[in-house]
């Protein structure tokens, strides 16, 4: 009407009704021009699909001041805030309420959180345990930064490394050393940890008959060999040999002490009793699975003594990282949980250095005791540091009950990206916020618009499944006279990567530890270690022949012996 009535002005008509046709269609037109103008402007003007995945809702004000204690790690950040990015900290002020850090494969976990809990507890004068699933990805950032900050410490710390591949650079050290174990309870928690690391299905299990009997055959074994002249062969290696030895030596010996008489009489009953199959059945389930751990370079590392696993004392820090290897797990996360157990053990006391505990790949091995050190490690200064890709993984390996533990006493949460029900439970943990929603109706007449509030997850789980390598989402725990007020976080950690690069250009390797060159200069590493392995054997070949000796010649026990020639 406004641009296509030109053509009345030429009508077959006199001028005065072509003028008023024309006039008319030009002022309808118009009209019409601007309403249709007026609706376009009102679809333009309210976009609500903008902000499709709710971007600026669920973004919130985070912690932007840094916060510092003796105690603390502190993170750098970048975090998204009304409509634009803010600089931030993550402050972890209190770190012996224990840390988790989540996140699938490739999400950043090591890179920009694991790798600055190393370093930043080192600047800290920390006594240092590291569980390194890949040896030695991150035991070569600790050993760099200990001789970078060694004098922030009182006491120097010494660098140690368990790493059963290569003994060269492995120092030597013996998980059952006796003066360490002061009651049968300590034996038993050593079996109970190597036992469940080399059957993982046991953890579902545990206190039934099967579960529980090579439990405390092995028990019996390891307190025997604390017993017998003083420790002198109470190591792993040598409990292994002793157990391969024929049962009817291996009963008559232990039940000639006293101390184990009362612990080892179901396994003497089925053997005075004839159901030697049942017996049998029950040194087996300790036997097979122990038998993958026959190793001349294992035993070579487990029977010596360099260093005892005290970390934290005051008079001699250390800085321990042990390392296991992806394709060898089932053999060496059983000797690597003992070294875990025992740890757990020793340093959970008072009046000691603080420490921290860094597991990496937590599921890889199992940790006896690990929510009792969370529940009360706070107190002695000991921070927990885990590391995992779910919470199905860690339910899998630990079972439920110790998983939920776990999962439910952390005080300090990291996650990258996860997804399913790992997604959900955090999304549940980091609560819900006031988020504001808006609706439109559009008619021929108006346009109204509700606004109204409602409370919704402050982070999704969707978000969670979809974030990007870096971004991290979790929680802080605080203490008194230093409380956080924005303890949840959805932030870039902050990395400077060409100062990491430059930092690693110079890292130096890691030393060999032990020479294995004889006078003329000839490498015997091999001849060292297989003649270590022989001599343990030889040590419990004696060690029968003269306990059988000693019950033989002494007449209140020599009828113990009636029993092993039936």
């Amino acid at each position: 009407m406004f641009f296509f009535n030109w053509w009345l002005l030429s009508v077959n008509a006199s001028s005065g009704v072509c003028a008023v046709l024309y006039t008319t269609t030009l002022t309808g037109g118009f009209f019409c021009l601007l309403a249709s103008g007026l609706w376009i402007s009102r679809l333009l003007k309210n976009n609500l699909l903008e902000d499709v995945f709710n971007t600026e809702n669920e973004s919130f004000l985070q912690e932007t001041k840094l916060m510092e204690n003796e105690y603390s790690v502190n993170l750098r950040t970048k975090f998204w805030f009304k409509g634009k990015m803010h600089n931030g900290f993550i402050n972890l002020v209190n770190i012996f309420r224990a840390t988790m850090i989540l996140g699938t494969p490739g999400s950043g976990k090591s890179y920009a959180i694991v790798n600055q809990f190393i370093k930043q507890t080192i600047e800290k004068a920390y006594a240092l345990y590291i569980y390194d699933f890949k040896f030695d990805d991150l035991s070569i950032i600790a050993y760099n930064h200990l001789i970078k900050y060694r004098h922030r410490y009182k006491v120097p710390p010494k660098f140690y490394v368990i790493n059963f591949d290569n003994p060269r650079k492995s120092h030597r050290c013996n998980p059952l050393a006796p003066e360490l174990m002061t009651d049968i309870s300590d034996a038993y928690e050593s079996s109970y940890t190597i036992m469940l690391n080399l059957n993982k299905s046991w953890v579902q299990k545990q206190g039934d008959f099967f579960v529980e009997s090579p439990i405390v055959l092995f028990t019996a074994i390891i307190w025997f060999l604390k017993l017998y002249e003083n420790g002198k062969y109470c190591t792993f290696p040598h409990a292994i040999e002793l157990l391969n030895k024929r049962y009817e030596d291996v009963f008559t010996i232990l039940t000639s002490y006293p101390d184990l008489e009362n612990y080892l009489s179901p396994f003497v009953d089925a053997w005075k009793g004839g159901a030697a199959e049942q017996l049998m059945g029950q040194i087996a389930s300790a036997k097979i699975p122990l038998s993958r751990l026959i190793s001349p370079q294992l035993y070579w590392v487990m029977s010596g003594s360099d260093f005892t696993l005290d970390i934290n004392n005051p008079k001699e820090p250390k800085v321990l990282c042990v390392g296991n290897n992806p394709d060898r797990i089932s053999i060496y996360g059983a000797a690597l949980g003992l070294y875990n157990s025992r740890i757990v053990k020793l340093i959970n006391k008072k009046k000691q250095l603080k420490s921290c505990v860094i597991i990496d790949e937590l599921p890889t091995i199992f940790f006896k005791g690990l929510d009792n050190l969370i529940a009360t490690a706070r107190s002695n200064k000991v921070a927990v540091v885990l590391g995992f890709q779910d919470f199905s993984q860690l339910k899998r390996d630990y079972g439920d009950k110790e998983a939920a533990v776990i999962m439910s006493t952390v005080g300090n949460v990291f996650s990258g990206q996860v997804v399913g029900e790992t997604a959900k439970t955090l999304s549940e943990r980091f609560g819900k916020i006031l988020q504001k929603r808006e609706s439109m109706s559009i008619n021929r007449n108006d346009t109204s618009t509700s606004i109204s509030t409602q409370l919704d997850s402050l982070i999704p789980a969707s978000k969670i499944s979809t974030l990007s390598q870096g971004m991290f989402v979790g929680a802080v725990a605080d203490n008194f006279g230093e409380t956080i007020e924005q303890k949840i976080f959805h932030a870039q950690i902050v990395v400077d990567n060409e100062v990491v690069q430059k930092e690693t250009a110079a890292y130096q390797p890691i030393p060999e530890i032990s020479s294995f060159l004889d006078e003329n200069g000839n490498d015997t590493m091999e001849e060292q270690i297989r003649a270590n392995y022989r001599q343990i054997k030889q040590d419990i070949v004696e060690l029968v022949e003269n306990e059988l000796i000693r019950i033989e010649n002494d007449p209140e026990l020599k009828h113990l012996l009636g029993n092993s020639e039936n």
